[in-house]
């Protein structure tokens, strides 16, 4: 084992707008997300749950808790990266997403990886 352990998850995001399935006349605003995570630790882990918060821009924060991401939870050794595209709907054209994920070391260390806030939002259009 590694004398001195490291436990880090590197998250990104990366975001778009879904015109296609959303209906700005009915409040519906489909946002599409890729995240990546990279193992910059040095010990392999495995994403047990999320957690994220949701924020539209009427300040309406929803909350989602649940086991794995995509159905999966993906084992990582150090270097190793994994990526999952999901999606959100909001109520406004704006919006913010941060959470985290909670990962289990190989050495059974319990920890979370953090996901920065990042925003969801229509493209702006010139006119």
């Amino acid at each position: 084992m590694t004398p001195n352990p490291s436990y880090t998850i590197d998250v990104q995001v990366e975001t778009r707008f879904v015109p296609d399935q959303s209906k700005p006349h009915d409040n519906r605003y489909v946002f599409a997300y890729t995240v990546t995570l990279h193992n910059a630790g040095s010990v392999p882990a495995r994403l047990l749950t999320r957690h994220w918060v949701i924020t539209d821009a009427n300040g309406k924060v929803e909350e989602v808790r649940g086991e794995g991401v995509v159905g999966e939870q993906p084992w990582m050794r150090p270097g190793d990266r994994y990526q999952y595209s999901s999606g959100a709907v909001l109520d406004t054209a704006v919006g913010t997403m941060r959470g985290s994920y909670q990962m289990l070391a190989d050495d059974g260390t319990r920890f979370d990886a953090p996901i920065r806030p990042f925003t969801l939002s229509i493209p702006r259009t010139l006119h």
